[in-house]
């Protein structure tokens, strides 16, 4: 992978414009995430999605497509930020211009169905992305935001190195070792979807993180492999795996556990691999900048993650 652009850090009073690539957000909890992140100091700024849908998607793929667009190209705006994934933002994926994203960097922010979008901008505009919650997902709740995400969010205009401990649980060491490379991944069931297209993730040289949500093992199952026979774990440097929010047994019993799946399919590629880290659908959900130059340590149980801002 070539250098990657980063975008410019945001400060205090920076716009951040709200994106719905995918599926309908739930607008009461939009707007609380919305007022909760001028509370940060920064000034949000929400589209027409908030009152559209086409089905279960919010919007058509043209004015999905057209709403990011015009955020990157709209030169008030400081920030994409997505207010929730679903399913969708694969079908939007060859309408994004990337020249222009490329000619307007700035920060792109979501994860779970947007995690093909992280994917397509990387590879296609070159443009450094961030996997993080969402707001009507993740920061539209009652409940106040667990101290470690709004760390995170914070770090938009206070960045450095990030560096991740067992601080918020404990990690496990699948297979031992340390390694560099570049932070890429996100939605499991997204990144073999991109398998076989124009915007299929490139491994090679990364530090590949996987999360998942309500997937049964066997599911689970028939994408590691896919993932496996594409190749994806034996190009990787090393492998975080992430949160696998209720991917338990349901339907299919008996079952194999998830850590015999990743003993199975991953283990074997003889990379690092590290379990545990509290990224995807869950509480804590960590910032992870997709495309920054990383280094994971499985003996100190570390990954530390370069300054993602320009």
């Amino acid at each position: 992978m070539n250098e990657l652009i980063k975008p410019k850090k945001l400060k205090e009073g920076s716009v951040i414009g709200v994106a719905s690539p995918a599926g309908i957000p739930d607008k009461e909890k939009s707007l609380k995430a919305g007022k909760r992140l001028e509370s940060m100091g920064f000034t949000v700024r929400f589209g027409d999605a908030l009152g559209r849908n086409y089905g279960y998607l919010a919007g058509t793929d043209k004015e999905r497509a057209a709403e990011i667009n015009d955020l990157f190209q709209d030169k008030t705006i400081d920030a994409v930020v997505c207010s929730c994934g679903g399913y969708g933002a694969p079908r939007i994926a060859p309408l994004l211009n990337y020249e222009l994203i490329r000619a307007n960097p700035k920060v792109f922010w979501g994860y779970s169905d947007v995690t093909f979008l992280h994917t397509a901008i990387r590879q296609e505009a070159g443009l450094l992305t961030f996997h993080g919650p969402m707001l009507s997902s993740d920061l539209g709740h009652d409940e106040a935001l667990h101290p470690l995400t709004e760390e995170h969010l914070r770090f938009l205009k206070h960045p450095g190195k990030l560096t991740y401990t067992e601080a918020a649980g404990r990690l496990e060491a699948l297979v031992e070792g340390v390694a560099d490379g570049w932070l890429v991944g996100g939605n499991l069931t997204l990144l073999v979807n991109s398998l076989g297209t124009p915007y299929e993730i490139d491994t090679k040289g990364a530090l590949l993180f996987i999360e998942e949500t309500e997937e049964e093992p066997y599911q689970i199952d028939r994408m590691l492999n896919q993932l496996k026979l594409a190749g994806k774990f034996k190009d990787a440097r090393g492998i975080l795996l992430c949160d696998f929010n209720d991917c338990r047994p349901k339907k299919r019993k008996p079952s194999f556990s998830l850590k015999e799946l990743f003993e199975h399919y991953i283990v074997p590629a003889g990379k690092p691999v590290l379990s545990g880290f509290k990224a995807g659908h869950c509480t804590p959900n960590f910032l992870f900048p997709a495309g920054a130059k990383s280094r994971m340590n499985t003996y100190a149980k570390t990954v530390m993650i370069e300054n993602p801002f320009s």
